[in-house]
């Protein structure tokens, strides 16, 4: 059974990092879109400090684009997380929920895509439906390692295990923009593909980010804006 925000805010765990003066975590929930009580719930959440919580899109049964909770979520200046295909993402179901709640922001998760072989080669139709989410200035994308996407070699070899980038990476960039991208690590997940520090310093040395300031954009600024991190002082 899927926790309400309620339970989930009664976990010692949630509290201590939601009221920690640390600055390096944010809290994002799991809210029973089903349940009468879920505006209750969402408020109590963000009451201990939590700044939004997530959707699956493939379970299409938990949620539904006409949800109040989605726009209580804007009004309490609230996230929604969201985890998906690439043809969940394309879906006018979905395009009717950012149409709904203009004062949401939604951050799509991996790349706008789900990890492994979702949309991994072409043709890449369904992936570009998908990325015209970045009409809505009201989302943003969480960019993961490559071992989303090409899998992960049987042996690591010394260094960083690829030398080619796939087109997706490029294709996310010039739908967004790199204010709007920022990395994602996948842990633990990574670490059953390329490791948590090649998913690292794959994204922050590739070429594709080399413009000026475009790394630390991606890196960290775009999540710093969106997620009200503290900026980092050198």
């Amino acid at each position: 059974k899927q926790k309400t925000a309620y339970e989930i805010k009664e976990c010692d765990w949630s509290s201590d990092v939601c009221s920690s003066d640390l600055g390096k975590f944010k809290v994002v929930g799991l809210i029973d879109l089903n349940d009468p009580a879920r505006i209750k719930n969402l408020e109590a959440l963000h009451k201990q400090g939590g700044v939004g919580f997530r959707i699956n899109l493939r379970k299409e049964n938990e949620w539904d684009p006409d949800n109040s909770a989605f726009q209580a979520a804007g009004d309490l200046g609230m996230i929604i997380s969201v985890i998906g295909k690439a043809e969940n993402f394309a879906s006018a179901t979905f395009k009717k929920l950012l149409d709904n709640c203009p004062k949401t922001h939604f951050c799509l998760e991996h790349l706008v895509r789900s990890p492994g072989g979702d949309v991994a080669k072409p043709p890449y139709d369904v992936y570009e439906a998908a990325l015209e989410c970045a009409r809505w200035s009201n989302t943003s994308v969480k960019v993961p390692g490559l071992g989303e996407i090409v899998g992960k070699p049987h042996v690591l070899p010394k260094g960083y295990p690829w030398a080619d980038v796939p087109p997706h990476y490029a294709m996310a960039k010039k739908a967004f923009g790199v204010e709007r991208m920022m990395w994602g690590s996948n842990f633990p997940p990574c670490a059953a593909k390329e490791g948590y520090h090649n998913t690292l310093i794959g994204i922050r040395e590739m070429p594709l980010f080399s413009g000026a300031g475009e790394a630390e954009w991606v890196m960290g600024k775009a999540a710093a804006k969106l997620w009200g991190f503290p900026e980092r002082t050198k």
